[in-house]
């Protein structure tokens, strides 16, 4: 009866006449059909769930198109302290003249010891560490938790270890201080653990600080690496001054000896200590010298320049901050994720490369580069060997930034963390610029797209999984909603061509677009996270929401709708020559039901529903089923009928919904069974 009906339509001569009629019917009613009215709303509120599982998972997002571009992120440059690792550094090593001594206790309670462990003697370019341990006996050996211990201790055998420690409380800026049983770091964490070190023997910052008032201050930056503090004391004004070896030691002119001596210092015995610092660092310590310098005319010039020269040398605290435990695994999820993790850091050379070997990120020699060695290349050098390098140490503000338009240049999307003002030109460069939150200052979070709440790499790795997530939801939201309403209008375009009656009305349009469709993408929403999403390689930067593919994906979908909508109208109509009414209802229950079951189809393109399991997404169940709910109330009540123009059917009627109303889902997964074949 259809194809009877149909041929004479197709004729040559009527068809231009026929097309003319299909466009004006589609302008007139299947206009209403031809864009999602539910789709600004499901993209937002999908990126708003977005944000707030983020939030619950430490990564708080400043700005909301931050949330898709994590999830085509394909490097990651972050921060090794507070990231990588817990930010509590504990002093373990000390070195003072000719001698090594042990630093026993962990965290900031003032408990433990520091013990003698080795004499080194000079000889030639090597240095030889002579064994004199003192077995169980310590300087300074706290007995309880509650006080200092204040028992007189024989720092006066030690008297250039007693300067050391003196010197590194007097350059500090941090206080230690007990509250309510738990010792706590007020400033930051290393100078904090210089400060423990020092309590061991009970020498405190507020009794050194009443005989060496505070006079002024040069503050650290990361171009100079040091930080100097000049003090009032009984000898004249006293310049303190702590930094990185490397950078340190060839301002000192002299050195303190074991004894509390003061001599000249070689160059052999400066490039001792510099082995020293090398060794220390190849065991993930990072090492801190501390100088000082007695000043002269009060009125002299106090710039770095002046103050920061001819100092004398006191020794070296080694310290270790351990890695987050949970730091090498997330590292591995993004490099399964194609993710590349590139860790920056202001610490020695080896220290970095020896964590990050720990962390999995350092694969042999070449792979790593220092400030200085940066600055000897140009941006098109440095462009080219940026996908080489996994590690940056000693570097500033200024080689973040070429390091991130390196990598840009390259054609990657880069997230960076920062926490410094000076980090703020790098993260607003980056694609997604990341400030710490506990450690990071106002001007790094107003510039970063995302703030993460606990200063985590973790976090970092569960916003660009939530990221993801996002994305992917979305697109399977569109995809839903496009292919939905793609089979309306192909279903009106069809029996506008073969002169068939209209078998939906503009009512029942917008009835599915507002309704059994909006309801269900909504719970697209918050569909969990694909199996195999932390596995997949990132998007790439050019890719669309809506590939090549899926549009050819959505097409056939669609058709597959419509034909089945199509199909049901005209059996109704034809085969079993039943009323317009009637069969407009069953066509419109039909595509109803069709939409429904079809949603989960949606889900995955190649997983089957059985394999991601039904009750996974529990919101899309309760969508189904309250969607459902409305369309046979719809059905059967009979105020309804004259608003909806829908009719009552009978029984067979219902068994034909409900049978054509599953097509969609038998057919699509026969089709990714074949997929994943």
């Amino acid at each position: 009866a259809l194809a009877a009906e149909a041929l004479p339509l197709l004729r040559a001569h009527e068809f231009p006449e026929l097309a003319s009629q299909a466009a004006a019917l589609l302008e007139k009613i299947g206009a209403a059909a031809a864009v999602p009215e539910g789709l600004p709303t499901v993209v937002t509120i999908t990126l708003a769930l977005g944000v707030t599982r983020m939030v619950k998972r430490h990564a708080l997002i400043r700005k909301l198109p931050a949330v898709e571009t994590l999830g085509s992120a394909t490097v990651i440059c972050t921060d090794k302290t507070g990231t990588l690792t817990k930010n509590e550094m504990t002093v373990t090593k000390l070195f003072v003249g000719t001698a090594a001594f042990d630093v026993t206790g962990e965290g900031y309670t003032p408990v433990g010891e520091i013990r003698e462990t080795s004499k080194v003697r000079e000889s030639g370019s090597e240095l030889e560490v002579l064994s004199s341990e003192l077995s169980g006996q310590g300087i300074g050996l706290r007995s309880d938790n509650s006080e200092l211990n204040t028992k007189n201790i024989e720092l006066s055998q030690f008297p250039a270890l007693r300067e050391l420690l003196t010197a590194a409380v007097l350059c500090n800026g941090a206080t230690l201080r007990e509250e309510k049983g738990t010792w706590q770091v007020i400033g930051d964490p290393t100078e904090g653990a210089l400060l423990v070190a020092a309590a061991k023997v009970a020498l405190t910052k507020d009794g050194l600080e009443d005989r060496a008032p505070f006079e002024e201050e040069i503050p650290f930056d990361a171009e100079r690496k040091m930080m100097t503090v000049i003090r009032r004391t009984a000898n004249g004004h006293m310049a303190y001054v702590k930094g990185a070896p490397d950078v340190l030691l060839p301002r000192c002119t002299h050195r303190l000896t074991l004894d509390g001596l003061i001599e000249p210092m070689s160059e052999q015995q400066q490039q001792l200590l510099l082995d020293t610092n090398a060794s220390l660092a190849q065991q993930t310590l990072r090492v801190l010298a501390v100088a000082h310098r007695r000043l002269g005319d009060p009125g002299m010039n106090r710039s770095a320049d002046a103050v920061e020269k001819e100092l004398v040398f006191l020794g070296l605290f080694a310290m270790k901050d351990p890695l987050r435990p949970e730091a090498a695994e997330a590292v591995r999820l993004c490099r399964e994720a194609g993710i590349r993790t590139v860790m920056i850091t202001g610490d020695h050379k080896e220290t970095a490369i020896a964590i990050a070997r720990d962390l999995g990120l350092h694969d042999g020699d070449g792979a790593a580069l220092s400030g200085h060695e940066i600055n000897h290349l140009t941006d098109e050098q440095l462009a080219q060997c940026v996908e080489r390098i996994s590690v940056y140490a000693r570097v500033t503000a200024e080689h973040k930034l070429r390091i991130i338009q390196a990598w840009k240049s390259r054609g990657a999307i880069v997230a960076m963390t920062g926490d410094g003002v000076n980090d703020a030109p790098a993260i607003k460069a980056a694609d997604i610029g990341i400030a710490m939150g506990l450690s990071g200052t106002d001007v790094t979070k107003e510039a970063a797209d995302m703030v993460v709440t606990d200063d985590n790499f973790v976090s970092i790795a569960a916003a660009v999984e939530e990221g993801r997530g996002v994305f992917d939801n979305i697109r399977k939201a569109v995809h839903f909603l496009l292919s939905c309403n793609l089979s309306e209008v192909l279903v009106m375009l069809f029996a506008a061509l073969l002169g068939l009656p209209l078998p939906l009305l503009p009512i029942h349009i917008l009835w599915m677009n507002l309704v059994t469709d909006g309801i269900p993408a909504l719970a697209l929403a918050v569909d969990p996270k694909a199996p195999d999403l932390m596995t997949r390689p990132p998007r790439r930067p050019e890719a669309r929401l809506l590939d090549g593919g899926r549009l050819l994906a959505i097409g056939g979908e669609g058709l597959m709708l419509g034909l089945i909508g199509l199909g049901a109208f005209s059996y109704s109509l034809y085969g079993l020559h039943q009323e317009l009414d009637q069969a407009r209802t069953v066509a419109f229950t039909v595509m109803v039901v069709g939409q429904l079951v079809h949603v989960f189809n949606c889900r995955s393109e190649r997983l089957s529903l059985f394999q991601l399991g039904i009750g996974t997404n529990l919101p899309l169940v309760w969508a189904f089923v309250l969607s459902l709910v409305i369309q046979v109330a719809l059905l059967t009540i009979p105020v309804a009928a004259p608003i909806f123009k829908v009719a009552p059917l009978p029984i067979e009627d219902w068994v034909l919904m409900g049978a054509t109303g599953l097509l969609p889902f038998v057919m699509m997964e026969s089709i990714k069974l074949v997929r994943r074949r």
